[in-house]
C-alpha cells in the first residue's frame, strides 16, 4: 500500500522496515494537515449568528423641503420590522455628508403610543463598545448587538441624541412615519418625550438588522415612489412591502422584506437619489442572506424629462431604459439572486396638476409599452409581477382604476397598495 501526500515527495509504504528521520517527518506531516482540516470544520455545537436585515430605508441626499440641521436635540425614528429576532442592530449612514458626525448617544425601545416607548425600557446602543461615536462623510456605521427581544411586524422606536451642530446631509426623504424632534437636550433613555417638532423623513437611520433563532432568507423591493409608498397613509404601514411582510408572516412564512424604494428614482440618471444603476450594490447586492430582487422602477425615466421640474432632461429611450434592466439582471445573477420584476403600472394624465405637468404624453405611453412588452417577454427576468394589469382602469389600460388612484393618477391609494401585494404569488420566493 502506498499513500502520497501532496507537496512530499517520499511515499509511505507497508513494508516492515524502521521508519527513517523523513519517513517519521512525513508522517508528522499528515497529521498535522489532518489537525488544520479539522480544526477547520465547526462543530455541530458551534454557535452560529443568524443575522439579517429587517428594515431599511435607502439613504438620499435631502431633496425638497425639509429641516438642514439639529443641534442638541434626540430625534426618536419609529421603524415596521419585517422579521422578529433576540438581538439587534442598528445601521447608520453619513454618505452623503461632507462632515463628520457626532452621534452623542443611542437607544432603541419598543414602540408605544406617537413618541412614547412602551413599558420595559430602553437599551443603550453602542458603537464599538462606546456610547457616543463619529461617523465619518461618506461612510455608514453598525452598532454592537443589542439585547431585545422584537416580533415580526413589530415597531421599534430609534433614538439619536446629536449634541452639535449636525448637517442632516443623509436623509431618506418619504418617510411617511412620523420623526419626531425633542427639545434641547438627551432623551434616548427617557419613556417621554418632548416633542419640539415633527417630520415625515428619515434622519441617518438606515437599516435595522435582527438575529434569528434559525437562518433567515430576505427579498428587496427596489424601486421608487410606487415602492416607496408615496400616497398611502402614514404612520400605517400601507406600502406593498409591508403588506406584502405581513402576508408572508400570515402564511407562516418567514422571510424579511426590504423596502429600498426612493421616490423618484430612475434606472439610469440621477436626482432623487442616486440611479437604481449607482445604488443596486448598496441597496442589494450588499445585503446578506437576500434571495430575490422585485425591481419595480422605470417610469421616472420615461415621465420627468421635458417637465417643468427636468425642463432639458435626458429623454431615454425603451431601449436603453432596457439595458439598464439587463445590467441589474446580470449583476443579481453573478450573486445567485432570483430577479423579478413588474411592467411599469398606467400613469395616463398622471401629476398634470403641478410643476410635472407633462409627465404624461402619448408618446411617453407608446415608451412604456415598448418597456413593458420587453419586461414580459419570456426569460427576460426570472420571474413577473404584474402590478400593471391590477391597477389598471380594464375599459382603459392606460389610466389607473379609479378606485385604486390616489388622486394624482400616478400612484395608488392604500387599496390599490393592498391589491398590489394581495397579487403576488408567495409560491415565488419559495
Amino acid at each position: 500500500m502506498r499513500m502520497i501526500i501532496p507537496g512530499f515527495g517520499r511515499a509511505l509504504t507497508s513494508r516492515g522496515d524502521r521508519p527513517t528521520v523523513d519517513r517519521c517527518m512525513v508522517v508528522f506531516a499528515a497529521v498535522a494537515i489532518a489537525a488544520v482540516f479539522l480544526c477547520a470544520c465547526p462543530s455541530a455545537d458551534a454557535e452560529i449568528a443568524n443575522w439579517i436585515v429587517s428594515w431599511t430605508a435607502s439613504p438620499q441626499a435631502p431633496r425638497g423641503v425639509m429641516p438642514t440641521s439639529f443641534s442638541d436635540r434626540t430625534i426618536r425614528q419609529i421603524v415596521h420590522l419585517s422579521v422578529g429576532g433576540t438581538k439587534v442592530r442598528l445601521r447608520l449612514s453619513n454618505e452623503f455628508g461632507q462632515r463628520p458626525v457626532l452621534i452623542g448617544a443611542a437607544s432603541i425601545a419598543l414602540a408605544g403610543e406617537g413618541a412614547g416607548t412602551a413599558v420595559g425600557g430602553s437599551r443603550a446602543v453602542t458603537f464599538g463598545g462606546a456610547k457616543s461615536f463619529i461617523i465619518p462623510p461618506g461612510a455608514p456605521a453598525l452598532s454592537d448587538p443589542v439585547e431585545i427581544a422584537v416580533a415580526p411586524l413589530s415597531d421599534l422606536a430609534v433614538s439619536l441624541y446629536l449634541p452639535a451642530s449636525t448637517d442632516l446631509a443623509t436623509v431618506h426623504a418619504t418617510g411617511l412615519q412620523t420623526a419626531y424632534v425633542s427639545a434641547s437636550g438627551d432623551y434616548t433613555g427617557s419613556a417621554e418625550f418632548p416633542v419640539a417638532d415633527r417630520f415625515a423623513n428619515r434622519f441617518f437611520l438606515t437599516g435595522v438588522m435582527v438575529e434569528t433563532a434559525t437562518p433567515t432568507r430576505a427579498i428587496v423591493a427596489f424601486g421608487d415612489s410606487i415602492t416607496d409608498g408615496t400616497a398611502s397613509t402614514a404612520n400605517t404601514n400601507r406600502r406593498w412591502p409591508d403588506l406584502l411582510a405581513r402576508r408572508l408572516k400570515d402564511a407562516g412564512i418567514a422571510l424579511a422584506v426590504l423596502n429600498q424604494g426612493i421616490a423618484g428614482n430612475r434606472v439610469l440618471s440621477d436626482g432623487a437619489g442616486i440611479s437604481a444603476l449607482a445604488r443596486f450594490e448598496r441597496d442589494v447586492l450588499s445585503l446578506p442572506a437576500v434571495s430575490h430582487v422585485v425591481v419595480f422602477v422605470g417610469i421616472n425615466d420615461i415621465g420627468w424629462p421635458g417637465t417643468a421640474i427636468e425642463p432639458n432632461g435626458i429623454v431615454r429611450t425603451a431601449d436603453e431604459i432596457i439595458a439598464g434592466y439587463k445590467q441589474l439582471i446580470e449583476r443579481a445573477h453573478l450573486r445567485g439572486l432570483k430577479v423579478i420584476a413588474s411592467p411599469l403600472t398606467p400613469f395616463e394624465n398622471a401629476l398634470a396638476n403641478g410643476p410635472n405637468v407633462g409627465y404624461f404624453s402619448p408618446e411617453k405611453e407608446a415608451k412604456r409599452q415598448a418597456v413593458n412588452n420587453w419586461i414580459r417577454t419570456p426569460g427576460a427576468f426570472d420571474a413577473i409581477i404584474d402590478f400593471d394589469a391590477v391597477i389598471a382602469d380594464r375599459a382603459h389600460p392606460a389610466a389607473m382604476a379609479p378606485a385604486f388612484d390616489s388622486g394624482d393618477h400616478l400612484h395608488p391609494n392604500d387599496a390599490g397598495y393592498q391589491a398590489m401585494a394581495e397579487a403576488i404569488d408567495l409560491k415565488l420566493f419559495q
